[in-house]
């Protein structure tokens, strides 16, 4: 999807690169889709072919990221029939995909740009042991092949009181935490002897048949997927961990309600933690403890954060309004907007494309009213690989999307 302003330059705004210092009246100076200058007026040099953004009086920001969401496999208002979140009949799906079951034309989507969010990590659900493939896509295109940004980004996989109640419900097992445990363990064990076979087969030249599952679990193995671990309660971070441990595979714990409690521990083995969601009730034991302190808790013993809605269970453009509650609650402002850009970013490895304002990243740009973390400012202007693709109409007092349909002149 092409824009015909192949450069602009968004100027006179209060720039904020989020790993750099702001820069009040900078320049972002955009082209083919990506940034290739930021600065001030006088350090970054403006073609006179340049389409100019007026950018003052506004706070310009990278693009929010939601490093797990739901967005397009869980489909807001659409029920039964929207919500292909979780193929719970098998422990082990580590072969499905969530990119199978993405609609971009679901509302979640436009929610997300109101939100200034431009990046989501879309993933399966969590009634799995062993839930699936993630994918990493913006939030705005006309088809899911033209948002794409991440393919191979991590598999999903479920400890604590979902899986251990989907399977026992139906008298299988896993049925317990140990039986959770177990179906992972057993799981990377066969992956593991697979990939050995495999190699030798290689080697010798022979035939192999190839094993979707295992593949992509032999890819967790090989450091090539990231092992995105839901789980709520402390001890069951342990598990996560204690598990990591045994097959050296790359650990990201996922929500982490009780991280707060064992933020010591985290911060020694550098497990980063994506949080949330923050503004749910506490509607199952697991959640017993969930406070919006627990952000500045774990970031201020050295534990990287990023922030969550796990869309739809908080929708997507609060995802900020989380960030600024747990600013109220402890959390360093600057850390804040990290929690939401740079950090998850840089814990799926994303960071060479998406996360902060600089030159080589793709052009996700948001302008806002002012700061974000007043929840008073809203996201005005939208760039998504450095095309506008929503606004705010004042005027009207409502968001427009630019269309994703094909519409026949």
């Amino acid at each position: 999807m092409s824009d015909k302003a192949q450069v602009k330059a968004i100027v006179g705004g209060y720039v904020v690169p989020v790993d750099g210092d702001p820069i009040d009246g900078g320049t972002v100076l955009i082209e083919n889709g990506k940034i290739v200058a930021v600065g001030t007026a006088a350090d970054v040099e403006v073609p006179e072919a340049a389409e100019l953004i007026d950018a003052a009086g506004s706070w310009v920001l990278p693009g929010f990221i939601d490093a797990h969401a739901h967005l397009g496999v869980h489909e807001d208002g659409e029920g039964w029939s929207g919500n292909d979140t979780n193929e719970m009949t098998d422990p082990n799906g580590a072969r499905f995909r969530a990119i199978d079951g993405i609609d971009p034309y679901e509302p979640g989507f436009d929610d997300a740009l109101a939100g200034g969010v431009t990046s989501v990590v879309i993933k399966p659900g969590s009634g799995n042991p062993i839930g699936g493939q993630t994918i990493g896509v913006k939030t705005w295109g006309r088809t899911v092949l033209d948002m794409i940004f991440a393919e191979g980004v991590s598999v999903k996989s479920a400890l604590g009181e979902n899986p251990k109640r989907v399977y026992g419900e139906k008298k299988q097992t896993p049925s317990t935490r140990l039986g959770v445990a177990s179906t992972i363990r057993d799981a990377f064990t066969a992956a593991r002897n697979y990939a050995a076979k495999r190699d030798h087969a290689a080697g010798e030249g022979k035939p192999f048949d190839v094993d979707l599952t295992k593949e992509t679990l032999a890819k967790v193995l090989d450091g090539e997927l990231y092992w995105d671990q839901h789980v709520h309660r402390a001890d069951d971070m342990v598990t996560a961990i204690r598990l990591a441990d045994e097959f050296g595979y790359k650990l990201v714990i996922n929500h982490g309600t009780e991280g707060h409690l064992i933020a010591d521990l985290l911060a020694e083995r550098d497990v980063p933690v994506i949080l949330g969601p923050l503004f749910t009730t506490k509607s199952k034991v697991e959640l017993r403890n969930r406070t919006l302190r627990a952000p500045g808790i774990l970031a201020r013993a050295g534990v990287r954060i990023a922030i969550t809605t796990d869309h739809p269970v908080v929708p997507i453009n609060f995802l900020v309004y989380q960030a600024a509650l747990s600013v109220k609650d402890g959390l360093d402002p600057e850390t804040a907007l990290k929690a939401l850009t740079v950090n998850p970013a840089a814990m799926l490895d994303l960071d060479d494309q998406v996360g902060s304002l600089k030159p080589g990243l793709d052009a996700d740009v948001v302008l806002w009213s002012g700061d974000p973390l007043d929840v008073m400012n809203r996201a005005m202007r939208v760039f998504v690989r450095g095309r506008e693709v929503y606004h705010f109409d004042s005027e009207a007092g409502v968001g427009v999307t630019e269309e994703r349909r094909y519409r026949e002149s």
